[in-house]
């Protein structure tokens, strides 16, 4: 019994970060603000940086997936249950039950990208204002970073949480 996931989707959603990177730190936005305090912005480390970005932004549309999706959790309390290989099981009927029962609620964008935005600022603010703190950065800089995962992670949640 397994709960069905739209891989693509939850792939597909890594690009958010790269889309709204792409118009957050565009110069006449606040890119700007951020290259003047920042060395990594120079033309020879662009690919790298997207690349290297992707990958990270899969892992934090893998992990939210897990945030958004309520529905997951139920396998986690039963997880290692001999009876959850048998599909005739008491316990894998009673999963299957339930999955066909509730599988859909709380599954829209608006839930999801409530999630994503309280991981956002559980997560994402604390981070980033810590690094930038350690590394000396203003508060303006704090702002705009935190602001612009903030968004992507209500973004992620509200996209994986409607459609994955």
């Amino acid at each position: 019994m397994h709960y069905p996931i739209n891989w693509l989707v939850v792939f597909s959603t890594a690009l958010v970060p790269l889309l709204v990177g792409s118009v957050w730190f565009h110069p006449k936005v606040f890119g700007n603000a951020l290259q003047t305090s920042n060395v990594l912005y120079s033309k020879k480390n662009a690919v790298l940086l997207l690349f290297v970005s992707l990958i990270l932004s899969l892992f934090i549309s893998i992990s939210l997936l897990f945030s958004v999706v309520h529905q997951l959790h139920i396998f986690s309390v039963v997880m290692g249950n001999p009876d959850m290989q048998n599909p005739s099981s008491e316990l894998s009927l009673m999963l299957q039950s339930f999955i066909e029962k509730y599988g859909t609620n709380f599954r829209t964008f608006k839930h999801g990208a409530l999630h994503g935005t309280i991981v956002g600022f559980s997560l994402a603010l604390p981070i980033t204002a810590i690094n930038a703190m350690l590394e000396k950065k203003s508060f303006k800089h704090i702002a705009l970073v935190a602001a612009f995962w903030i968004i992507c992670f209500c973004l992620m949640g509200g996209i994986i949480c409607q459609f994955a």
